[in-house]
């Protein structure tokens, strides 16, 4: 009787995919990842002006 277990070891439940939240969440982390580039560039050009003017 140690095995009667029965319905504790159920699988998880799948999630739906949602596609259109699958969408806004790759929008956003590509607007993101440009935000960041841009920055980036500017960031280079602030090293690059403040390496030139040391010297």
């Amino acid at each position: 009787m140690e095995n009667e277990n029965r319905g504790d070891n159920r699988p998880p439940q799948r999630k739906h995919f949602n596609f259109s939240n699958c969408t806004k969440n790759t929008i956003k982390s590509l607007n993101e990842v440009e935000y960041f580039l841009n920055n980036l560039k500017n960031f280079k050009r602030y090293i690059h002006l403040y390496k030139f003017f040391k010297k």
